[in-house]
């Protein structure tokens, strides 16, 4: 049995290892997969691993012999997986497996907004503070978190593991889902968007990327959210118009944003984001601690296993 990793780089750019995946047949990885390369790579391998290479039905087409699809990631768009299901190709994915990462890195775009810790410490590089002519300075207003109130929308995994952070550290917790549960209720108080708008200090995005949440954030809704509030978002780019949080940055209505993803990855250089005031972007790796994707692995070891033992596991084709 043949194995192709179209993008292998993202995952494990050397500090995991593939021998899990060796031990299951024949390997052949592939740092990245450019879109006119994709069948080429895929050649006669039974099994495809993919990050973010689109695999499109005219793709499978030309790959009859493809058995299996293993996504390395939670998000399984870039897979035609109706084509695939009619194929009778099962594909899989990785549901769970950086919550406490993507949750840390939410915070800490938060304390960085609030802190500046990055600037401070560049200043006092440059020798601002050995040449400052009083014990300390700051360049940027400092902000206490204690008794703000932080919104999220979207309370799954990744946003309750958020907000038990947040109400640790003295923040009252606000949620918008489409679910609650007792569980859910006991971490925050659950609200309709609309009032979560105008009661947040802090919006914090944790849904999924569906027709009724793209764009949820846009000028509308951001008329509508206090004065000075921040707005984050790890999980989905497309969940904000970015012009319009641009223009919110920009005039001071929103006073900082913590992004770590963007509608189009990697961010184009005319995105109106990338000049904005106070606009904290990092390249969508919340979700790359060693840790994280050592278990990402993991887990799609145990998946392809399971399809093998003719057991499939987190198939999100199936039915």
């Amino acid at each position: 049995m043949k194995i192709v990793v179209l993008d292998g780089y993202t995952l494990n750019p050397g500090d995991l290892s593939w021998e899990a995946f060796k031990s299951l047949g024949e390997l052949v990885i592939f740092d990245r997969t450019p879109a006119d390369k994709v069948a080429e790579h895929i050649g006669d391998a039974e099994i495809v691993l993919t990050n973010k290479t689109p695999i499109t039905k005219e793709t499978l087409d030309a790959c009859s012999q493809v058995k299996y699809i293993g996504v390395l990631a939670t998000g399984y768009n870039v897979v035609d997986v109706d084509a695939a299901k009619e194929k009778g190709i099962p594909v899989t994915n990785i549901p769970t497996y950086g919550t406490a990462a993507v949750a840390q890195f939410t915070i800490a775009l938060l304390l960085e907004i609030c802190h500046n810790v990055g600037a401070h410490n560049q200043a006092v590089q440059d020798g601002r503070w050995a040449s400052c002519a009083d014990f300390c300075f700051w360049e940027h207003p400092l902000t206490e978190l204690e008794g703000k109130t932080i919104g999220f929308i979207g309370f799954g995994r990744i946003g309750q593991a958020t907000a038990k952070i947040a109400s640790a550290m003295g923040l009252n917790v606000l949620a918008c889902d489409t679910s609650e549960s007792s569980k859910k209720t006991q971490i925050a108080e659950y609200l309709p968007l609309e009032e979560l708008l105008t009661r947040a200090d802090i919006i914090s995005l944790h849904c999924p990327l569906l027709p009724s949440t793209e764009g949820i954030i846009n000028k509308d809704s951001i008329s509508r959210m206090k004065d000075n509030v921040i707005i984050l978002n790890t999980a989905r780019g497309p969940l904000i118009v970015e012009q319009d949080l641009a223009d919110a940055l920009n005039s001071g209505k929103v006073s900082a944003a913590g992004l770590d993803v963007m509608s189009v990855e990697p961010v184009k250089s005319d995105n109106p984001l990338l000049k904005a005031k106070n606009c904290y972007i990092t390249p969508h790796i919340a979700w790359a601690t060693g840790e994280s994707r050592k278990r990402l692995m993991g887990i799609a070891v145990s998946n392809l296993e399971a399809f093998i033992s003719g057991n499939p596991t987190n198939v999100v084709n199936a039915g």
